[in-house]
């Protein structure tokens, strides 16, 4: 264990194949709980960790696993069972649990998997912890603290964790409101979410078409859900519903359409709850925070609308990060992560799609008017496999061809190159008015890419 394992969202890769190993699994939970014995506000000092989990396969191994370490060092286990990402952020805090950790790869396939760690806050572990407890895992300094006898921790399973959660969803909606009379198609993913989604939007008077509610260990994302939303259109479409709402694997991010069967991206969604918090005076110092990614039409929209926008890295650790340093409450990212720090501590698929339906019925407003406050500039999103991820600056050719297309692009587009904090991909955005023009660009850079880190 030489190598980094934590990266942008925890720590991720194939199951059963370093670091996604039952070994480093139980190391990880023992070094958790060694981190927080000393820090525990219980008398005892002995520390709580709480564990969720998705619904792949391999799951089952890295919880138990898990469980194990926290347990060995003498600490006690809080197994929530299936729970998504926010669930899990929510219940570490609601429980006073000392850390939570949610096992899950988000929207990668099943044969992935992933650890993400909590504070006793809900927040995403800062980097300084987490670097402190990569040290404790890769050393062998926990191995003369390890209890015996008595001095073992115990493993408990909450049976009403669902139930807990359902409850704290159902506050970001509006208690004046109710959902009835409105038809939602809901596709979960095959995920986290399964069960608790269905149960919330149903609580609250609607009628709930379900997909992706059937996993198996290994549909988690498969042609379904966020990344997959054909059919979410297609059933929408059929059952003439008034919004469609997916859901990724572990349902910290949605996409949505509306009832034309037009796909509503995270840049639309953020742009309707800016402004409506906006209206009504709760969006904090008139400030919405996302990333590079978001496109420029979402600028240009809030612009009109005098709402200020602040730009992150690209990963929603760092939209919290700073919303939580300045005091702002709403932020997110493109791809669906909405962040509403009034009601999650992390990215939320459920809370936001409840607030933008709380828009939609408080101005009796369809999803498709609603989204018309912002126009989209072309975009076009590109992965690039490669096998080495060489800094990029250090790479001529490459750098050659970016300032390429910046030249071409001037002030009227503009282009993001980075590499995938969870996979061997390079990404590449170019954003412009005129979409033929960006696709090429898109086509040239990509091979230049390719080319020189393909060894």
């Amino acid at each position: 264990m030489n190598e980094k394992l934590f990266g942008t969202d925890g720590i991720r890769g194939i199951a059963n194949r370093y670091p996604m190993t039952a070994e480093v699994a139980l190391q990880v939970g023992r070094a958790v709980a060694f981190y927080y014995r000393g820090k525990s506000l219980r008398v005892d000092k002995k520390s709580i960790i709480l564990i969720g989990k998705d619904t792949r396969r391999s799951s089952y191994m890295i919880e138990q696993a898990l469980a194990a370490g926290v347990t060995s060092m003498g600490a006690s286990a809080l197994l929530v069972g299936p729970m998504s990402t926010p669930g899990v952020a929510f219940l570490t805090q609601s429980m006073r649990a000392d850390a939570g950790i949610m096992v899950s790869a988000s929207h990668n396939t099943y044969e992935y998997n992933g650890i993400k760690i909590f504070g006793y806050d809900g927040f995403k572990l800062p980097d300084d912890v987490e670097t402190e407890i990569e040290k404790l895992i890769v050393s062998q300094d926990m191995v003369e603290s390890l209890p015996t006898g008595a001095a073992l921790g115990r493993a408990k399973r909450i049976d009403d964790a669902q139930g807990r959660y359902v409850v704290h969803a159902k506050q970001a909606f509006p208690s004046d409101l109710d959902l009835r009379g409105m038809r939602i198609v809901l596709d979960c993913a095959n995920g986290a979410a399964y069960k608790i989604a269905p149960i919330i939007f149903e609580e609250l008077g609607a009628e709930v078409i379900v997909l992706g509610a059937e996993p198996n260990g290994v549909n988690i994302n498969k042609d379904c859900g966020a990344l997959h939303p054909k059919n979410m259109l297609e059933a929408l479409i059929k059952y003439r519903a008034d919004i469609g709402i997916a859901l990724d694997g572990d349902a910290d991010r949605l996409i949505l359409a509306d009832d034309k069967g037009e796909v509503v991206d995270g840049d639309q969604v953020m742009a309707i709850l800016a402004i409506d918090l906006k209206e009504q005076g709760l969006l904090e110092k008139n400030t919405l925070v996302t990333t590079p990614m978001s496109n420029m039409g979402l600028e240009i929209c809030l612009k009109d609308h005098q709402i200020a926008m602040v730009r992150t890295p690209v990963g929603d650790r760092f939209v919290v990060d700073r919303m939580r340093k300045e005091g702002f409450n709403l932020g997110g990212e493109q791809s669906g992560h909405i962040i509403y720090l009034d009601n999650s501590n992390t990215g939320d698929g459920v809370v936001a799609a409840l607030r933008v339906l709380a828009v939609m019925k408080r101005k009796k407003r369809a999803l498709s008017e609603l989204r018309n406050v912002m126009k989209t500039f072309p975009q076009v999103l590109r992965n690039i496999t490669v096998k080495n991820k060489k800094p990029l600056e250090s790479v001529d050719a490459i750098q050659k061809s970016i300032k390429a297309v910046h030249d071409k692009l001037g002030t009227r587009g503009r282009l993001l190159v980075r590499y995938s904090g969870t996979e061997p991909l390079c990404r590449v955005m170019i954003e412009g008015e005129d979409e033929i023009l960006i696709s090429n660009l898109a086509d040239t850079l990509c091979e230049v890419i390719s080319k020189n880190l393909e060894s």
